[in-house]
């Protein structure tokens, strides 16, 4: 940078902390757009000859000049010589202050936590992979859709769905929406646009989509949220899983290569390394691994279920769950997996054919497979640490399986349900699969931060919706 002052410059911005001298106010401010601060400098003339005060929160323009700094922590300040308070702040209620909050104090402001410094960086490296996102499948001639949030079925079977009512409190009519009711008949709203994205499938092709999904789990772990990102693809006229689990791994090694080495990255890793101890952050060395596995150049790890069971129970670990087929992996089993499996390196693994009795109807079975040991064409992908983060499957696309599942499974197909579902293997259904990404799980994992409420600007989860 030039050595010399530039007159004329004019910065908008909220004010991070003040420190007032003698003859000078120092003034830290940032407006989102970067993790450091700018330092303002000004005279104590220039306050007095203002009504308007500097303080804590406060939205503020400043005009001066751009000028070396003899202090530490900043190459250069902007000399004030003239400002104007656009948006005053009462200092003394303001509750972000520059000291250490903790994460649980914050979560309880979520209209102004997004001002925390870290968390802007959150907001705009979010930004950064979605971009990445765009990037990625229209270079694959993808299609981005929007599936509808209000749904005629549980997709994924669980139960743990929010029911859509009409009125800001349920009537004897919502109650029996059977008989009346909004939609005559009961809805929710979507845990997975998987289904939706199967018939868009058929139109144009390979779809994705970027859509909220909600789920009704009474769930307090750091992974989990009742309103949440999924990312969510569709491929047509694809024969085999490989195909799917390819186009997956793609995908995350190129957003990681995308976006290493960029600001939001660099700020990330800085404050990870700097953080105080219990800012709930992963250290940065643990962050830079995450990294390092994702942009492996060699193909990532693809176990069976099968061989992984076998891992676990030849494991010189005692888990608290023993590992039993049909029963599916708990996070234990999943973290000793990705640890083991993915080795040093900590590259993504994906563990494939599931015994079909724990998975989807959807799912397309196993050829060859049969009686107990039946699997289905799914997998799952882990990651050191925070365990799954995708899941996909080839889908059932043959009208006759279809309805036999269904029916061995005690799911009717009836108007207002799935009956629109089996339609689309009716008329000209290909081979086809798709798979999911926890959006948010993924930046957690991307962004060293220990809990999905924090990568989230308003999270909501089990007893929480506070604004």
């Amino acid at each position: 940078m030039s050595s010399a002052a530039v007159p004329g410059v004019v910065v908008n911005g909220f004010i991070r902390s003040v420190r007032t001298m003698k003859k000078y106010t120092f003034v830290t401010l940032g407006d989102g757009s970067s993790l450091a601060p700018l330092q303002a400098v000004v005279p104590a003339a220039q306050i007095a000859e203002t009504d308007g005060e500097l303080t804590n929160g406060a939205a503020v323009r400043l005009e001066g000049a751009w000028t070396p700094s003899p202090g530490a922590g900043q190459s250069h300040e902007l000399h004030v010589t003239g400002f104007a308070v656009l948006g005053p702040s009462d200092a003394k209620s303001f509750p972000i202050q520059k000291k250490y909050q903790t994460p649980e104090f914050l979560r309880t402001l979520p209209h102004l936590r997004p001002r925390i410094p870290f968390n802007t960086t959150l907001l705009r490296f979010r930004s950064d992979v979605v971009f990445s996102l765009n990037r990625f499948f229209e270079g694959r001639n993808f299609v981005q859709t929007h599936p509808p949030l209000i749904t005629s079925s549980d997709c994924e079977g669980a139960g743990e769905v929010f029911t859509v009512v009409g009125g800001a409190t349920p009537t004897k009519q919502d109650k029996e929406a059977g008989e009346g009711g909004f939609f005559r008949a009961d809805k929710y709203l979507t845990v997975s646009t998987q289904l939706h994205l199967e018939a868009l499938a058929q139109a144009v092709g390979n779809v994705w989509t970027l859509s909220p999904t909600f789920r009704a789990e009474e769930s307090d772990t750091p992974r989990h949220l009742s309103e949440f990102y999924m990312l969510e693809a569709e491929v047509s006229f694809v024969d085999r899983m490989d195909g799917v689990m390819d186009l997956v791994e793609d995908m995350l090694r190129f957003v990681a290569t995308e976006n290493r080495g960029s600001r939001a990255y660099g700020e990330l890793l800085a404050h990870t390394a700097t953080a105080n101890a219990e800012s709930d952050l992963a250290d940065p060395k643990t962050v830079e691994q995450r990294w390092t596995g994702l942009l492996s150049p060699e193909r990532w790890p693809r176990i069976t279920y099968a061989e992984a069971l076998r891992l676990l129970q030849d494991a010189k670990v005692e888990f608290e769950y023993v590992p039993v087929w049909e029963q599916g992996l708990m996070t234990e089993h999943e973290r000793y997996l990705a640890r083991v499996v993915g080795g040093a390196e900590g590259t993504p693994v994906f563990v494939t054919h599931y015994p079909r009795v724990s998975k989807a109807f959807y799912m397309l079975p196993t050829d060859g497979s049969s009686g107990l040991s039946e699997t289905v064409d799914c997998f799952d992908l882990l990651v050191p640490e925070f365990c799954e983060i995708a899941g996909g499957s080839m889908r059932e696309y043959r009208l006759e399986q279809l309805l036999a599942t269904m029916k061995a499974r005690s799911m009717a197909s009836s108007p207002g349900g799935l009956d629109w579902y089996v339609d689309l293997r009716r008329w000209g259904c290909p081979p086809h699969g798709g798979f999911g990404v926890g959006f948010d799980r993924l930046l957690c994992y991307l962004t060293g931060v220990q809990t999905i409420r924090d990568t989230v600007a308003f999270p909501r989860w089990y007893g929480r919706c506070d604004c």
